[in-house]
C-alpha cells in the first residue's frame, strides 16, 4: 500500500488537495472531523472529482453519531465513491465529545467497541439486525451490504483489544514510532484464533512539515505535539511511554496556558520519534525511515494546522512519486 494524506483541517481547500494529491501518486486521502466543516460533505466532494484515490475518515468520532448513521454514511460514501471509502473512527476526547456534543465521556472503551461492533453488522450482508449491548440496542433492521473496512484510532490497551477483535486496520497517533511494534504486537497477542492479525493494516499519523528552514519545520511538529499532549490524556500517556518527563512537561505548560512554553518543551528527540521535519531531501529520508518498520503498512502524511502554509510543499516533497 502507498502512503497516503491526511488533509488539514484548516488552510488549502481539501477537495482540490485530494485532487492534487492523486495527481502525485499518493494512495489515498483521509479527512478528520473536529468543528467548523462535515468531513462527510466533504469527501462527498473528494469523491465526485477524483476517479481511482481511496479515501476515508480518519477520523468520526463514536460519540456524536450512532452506529446506524455511521453505517449509512459509510455505505453512502463508498456508493460515492464506487467502493473506495474506509470508515475510521475513535473515540476523541472528553473535550470534544463534553463540550462541544453535550455528551458524558463515559465507558469510551466499551462505546467504541459496540459502535464498531454494531456498525460492522448493519454494513452486513446478514439479514435482520438484532442487537443487545451495554450502551446500543438495535431490533429488526435490515442490514445495508456494503463492503466497508473499519479502521480504529485506538492509543490504550483496552482500545488496542477492539482493533484486535474487530477492526480492519489501526491508526495510531503519537505512538512514538520506535514503539509501533510494541504497541501492535500487543493487538497481535490479543487477535482472537479466527482472525489473522497480518490482516489488520497499521496506519500511523505521521505529522510532517517541509521547509528550507530546517528549524521551521521543526517547530511545527513541536506545535503539533504539544497541542495533542496537552489536549488529551490518552496521547500524553502514549508520548509518555517514551518520554515521561517532558510529556509531563509539555501537559502542565500546555494546560495552564503557557502553549509557546509547552512547545518548547518538545524537544529534538521527540520530533524525530513522533514525526517527521527539515527539508524535502531530510523529510523524504526520516518518512522512508518511518514507512520501512516492520509494523507499518500505510503511513499518513499530516500536516499540523499551526503550519497549513507549509502544506503545498510538504505533500508535494512527500508525494509517492517524489521519491
Amino acid at each position: 500500500m502507498t502512503r497516503g494524506l491526511l488533509l488539514p483541517l484548516v488552510g488549502p481547500d481539501p477537495v482540490e488537495l485530494a485532487v492534487r494529491a492523486e495527481a502525485l501518486g499518493y494512495g489515498s486521502v483521509w479527512l478528520g472531523e473536529l468543528w467548523g466543516s462535515s468531513a462527510v460533505v466533504t469527501l462527498t466532494g473528494v469523491a465526485t472529482q477524483t476517479a481511482d484515490i481511496e479515501l476515508g475518515t480518519a477520523i468520526l468520532n463514536v460519540f456524536s453519531r450512532t452506529p446506524a448513521v455511521l453505517a449509512m454514511t459509510a455505505a453512502s460514501l463508498d456508493e460515492a465513491s464506487d467502493g473506495r471509502f474506509t470508515l475510521g473512527v475513535g473515540t476523541s476526547t472528553p473535550k470534544a465529545v463534553e463540550d462541544l456534543h453535550s455528551m458524558s465521556f463515559e465507558n469510551p472503551v466499551r462505546r467504541a467497541h459496540e459502535a464498531i461492533e454494531l456498525t460492522k453488522r448493519f454494513l452486513s450482508t446478514e439479514g435482520q439486525v438484532d442487537y443487545d449491548g451495554e450502551v446500543f440496542h438495535a431490533a429488526d433492521f435490515s442490514s445495508l451490504g456494503a463492503d466497508v473496512p473499519i479502521y480504529h484510532a485506538a492509543l490504550g490497551k483496552a482500545n488496542r483489544r477492539v482493533v484486535a477483535r474487530l477492526c480492519d486496520g489501526w491508526i495510531p497517533h503519537n505512538i512514538p514510532f520506535p514503539d509501533l511494534g510494541d504497541a501492535f504486537d500487543y493487538i497481535r497477542d490479543h487477535t482472537p484464533e479466527d482472525r489473522d492479525p497480518d490482516d489488520i493494516t497499521v496506519m500511523p499519523y505521521v505529522p510532517s512539515a517541509v521547509s528550507e528552514d530546517p528549524e521551521e519545520a521543526r517547530d511545527a511538529v513541536r506545535g503539533h505535539i504539544a497541542y495533542y499532549v496537552g489536549n488529551g490524556e490518552g496521547y500524553r500517556t502514549a508520548v509518555a511511554g517514551r518520554f515521561p518527563d517532558e510529556a509531563d512537561c509539555v501537559a502542565e505548560a500546555w494546560r495552564s496556558g503557557e502553549r509557546e512554553k509547552a512547545a518548547d518543551h518538545v524537544t529534538d528527540e521527540m520530533v524525530a520519534a513522533l514525526g517527521v521535519a527539515g527539508t524535502s531531501e531530510e523529510a523524504r529520508e526520516q518518512f522512508d525511515a518511518v514507512e520501512s518498520l516492520p509494523a507499518v503498512d500505510r503511513p499518513l502524511v499530516t500536516i499540523p494546522n499551526n503550519s497549513t502554509h507549509l502544506a503545498e510543499q510538504t505533500v508535494e516533497a512527500l508525494a509517492p512519486d517524489a521519491t
